[in-house]
């Protein structure tokens, strides 16, 4: 890593600002990609091309990122094998039959609830809830951008609040390597004080509760109740209208084919971090088990569709790579943001940031400030757990060398995080978002980013006020 300067930012700064601009967010990836190996290689623009190339390369390199990408991939054929078998036409004529889903409101407020529910790994619970709940939303005219705030809402501010799944075991594992001898302890203590995850889930459930439109969402609210899915220039992430039109005379397939394969799905994620943990569930690793729960819900959708007769071998490989194909974009964005992040460490970005703060900064607002620069981290590298690797080392010890509670400022780190993932238009979050609920990805960070905003105020507003009090 070079020594960090003010142009370690460059790279996440060139990406937001033309992922903003042009809506190419690819492109402005590897603008990023390409600004930042240009400084590495000495402010060679040529040298900076085939750099960013081995730098994408390279991400292979790694087989935590090889495993979500080749994830990213399964979770696409999963959810094809589902919606083609008719598992979430089943599960959605299951909600109605029985009265639990028939307005607008009440398919928000399952959208909402979904997120609270799978809560052991934040894509798995976007992707699921924007499945079940999108052709509710289409139904009852709810726009998709509204669909997508509330899953993103949800997902990461649930995630990292568990302990026992993937989120937990990085962050306790993190907590652990500054020397903190009960780490599970803190990471329990600091619940309370995540406030921007607290924060974002109720404000979500206020939204639906008062039907609160601001913005860019009361625009996209009246554009779908006048009939229009997307705004006319929109580029879905996923063209999902071909998978929609069914027919609604045929019988209506079993819910089972759908509830099924995502308990499994859920089942199998602890059991992989026991497993790869040596019965340790904190100590296992993330994205083995997250590779392994998707397989075996693959498993289990196959098992059962061949086994009602509804396709063959034949048909059920087409289904899976097309669906596997479908996801091909969003794993092109990941791999590159990989890359744009690997290129930020070795440039030093986060650590630049972080120590512009300096040593003369009041005790009370050490905590506002750690979550304000924790969100622009993640905001500029658009990954909260990039953030966690690079905050949790710096705000455990400033609180342990000032005597303040150590749990608050590993909570303002966290929440700092996931508000910057959360608002960020290269966060993988919110791309799968954007993904899951088949909308235009910059229309979804526009009509989100007033909510996240407001969100974030009162975060600020509490961590100053308990660091005041602590």
């Amino acid at each position: 890593m070079t020594d960090p300067s003010w142009y370690s930012i460059l790279p996440p700064i060139l990406a937001i600002i033309l992922a903003i601009w042009t809506k190419q967010v690819i492109l402005s990836l590897f603008a990023g990609i390409w600004i930042g190996t240009t400084v590495l290689s000495g402010f060679n623009p040529l040298a900076g091309v085939t750099g960013g190339l081995d730098g994408i390369v390279n991400v292979f390199t790694d087989p935590g990122d090889a495993r979500i990408l080749i994830f990213t991939l399964l979770i696409g054929a999963l959810i094809a094998t589902i919606e083609h078998s008719g598992g979430v036409r089943g599960f959605v004529h299951f909600l109605e039959t029985r009265r639990w889903v028939h307005n607008g409101k009440r398919a928000q407020i399952l959208a909402w609830a979904t997120g609270l529910v799978i809560f052991i790994e934040s894509n798995i619970t976007l992707l699921v809830a924007g499945s079940v709940s999108r052709p509710l939303f289409d139904r009852y005219k709810i726009s998709r951008e509204k669909l997508a705030y509330l899953i993103d809402a949800t997902s990461a501010p649930v995630c990292v609040m568990i302990p026992l799944n993937a989120w937990g075991a990085v962050i306790i594992g993190l907590i652990a390597s500054t020397g903190i001898e009960n780490p599970l302890e803190v990471f329990i203590e600091a619940i309370p004080y995540n406030f921007y995850a607290i924060a974002a889930i109720i404000l979500s459930a206020v939204v639906i509760w008062k039907n609160i439109n601001i913005g860019p969402m009361k625009k996209a609210e009246a554009r779908t109740q006048a009939g229009d899915i997307h705004w006319p220039d929109a580029t879905p992430m996923v063209d999902i209208a071909a998978d929609t039109e069914v027919d609604e005379s045929a019988p209506v397939p079993s819910a089972l084919l759908m509830v099924l394969p995502i308990a499994a799905l859920i089942i199998m994620m602890p059991i992989g971090l026991y497993i790869t943990g040596d019965s340790k569930i904190i100590e296992g690793s993330g994205s083995v088990s997250i590779l392994w729960s998707v397989s075996f819900a693959l498993v289990v959708s196959w098992i059962m569709v061949l086994a009602k007769q509804l396709m063959s071998i034949n048909e059920l490989m087409k289904i899976f790579m097309k669906g596997a194909g479908g996801m091909l974009p969003i794993a092109t964005i990941l791999l590159f943001a990989l890359a744009l992040g690997d290129v930020a460490n070795a440039l030093g970005t986060g650590l630049y940031v972080a120590t512009v703060v300096g040593d003369t900064i009041p005790a009370p607002l050490l905590s506002p400030l750690i979550f304000l620069v924790s969100a622009f981290i993640a905001f500029s590298v658009g990954s909260s757990w990039g953030t966690f690797a690079i905050m949790i080392p710096i705000a455990i010890p400033i609180a342990a060398t000032l005597g303040l509670p150590i749990p608050l400022l590993l909570g303002a780190a966290l929440s700092g995080a996931i508000f910057g993932d959360h608002a960020s238009p290269i966060s993988d979050t919110t791309v799968v978002a954007s993904m899951a609920s088949a909308t235009d990805h910059i229309d979804h960070v526009r009509t989100q980013l007033p909510y996240a905003l407001i969100a974030a105020a009162f975060a600020t507003l509490a961590f100053l006020l308990a660091g005041m009090m602590s």
